[in-house]
Parts: structure tokens; sequence; C-alpha cells
């Protein structure tokens, strides 16, 4: 899945360019598995990953941490999971939202979210 076809997957759910992108959900991670303090800095990033700057380290360092990522995507799973659950309200299906008359702009088209 190329990072054009998420953003694009971004903007049919309504979300405006400045407010999340494909690369925005890697930051996000980023920033959050390392705060957790949980998880050794050098398995996020191959989770993620990101380059090894060596590239005979690169060539034969493939599987590092493979225990761990599986035990910390688990936990991020659950942890997003949790997110969803304690919205107070989830986004309306593009579906739904796109018939009801929130959704629709004066031409008939699918409107972006509000700004805040």
């Amino acid at each position: 899945m190329s990072e054009n076809g998420v953003n694009q997957a971004l903007r049919r759910l309504g979300y405006e360019n400045g407010e999340m992108t494909a690369h925005g959900f890697r930051a996000m991670a980023a920033t959050l598995l390392n705060e957790m303090g949980r998880w050794n800095p050098d398995a996020i990033e191959h989770q993620l990953a990101h380059q090894e700057a060596s590239s005979v380290r690169r060539a034969y360092a493939r599987g590092e941490y493979w225990d761990e990522r599986v035990a910390m995507m688990q936990h991020w799973s659950d942890y997003l999971d949790g997110l969803r659950d304690a919205a107070e309200a989830p986004r309306p299906a593009k579906a739904a939202y796109r018939n009801s008359k929130a959704g629709k702009s004066r031409a008939g088209r699918p409107r972006g979210r509000p700004r805040r």
C-alpha cells in the first residue's frame, strides 16, 4: 500500500491535508511507542522499516528484535482498541456521512471535516 493511497483514503474519510497524513501515523506511532518506555528504540526503528546506516548490517540484520516487535505490535493494537473504545463519538461511517445533509455540500459532493 503506497503512502499516496493511504493519504487518498484519509481525504475520502474527511481528513484535511494538514490534519493527518500516512507519515503522520508513523510519526505518532514512533513517538508514543518510545514514550511508553517499554520497547527497545532499535526494535521500534526496525518495525517502522527505517533503514540501517550500515549497508552490511542492513543486509544481515533482517530479523532483529522479531519477538519484541510482535509483542510491541500486539500492545499497539490493544492500545488503539482502547482509544477507540473510550472515544465518546466515533466518526460516522463514510456511506452514512455521505448520505447525510452534513456530509453534502451544495453541489452534492462530500465535504471535508470542519476545521477546529
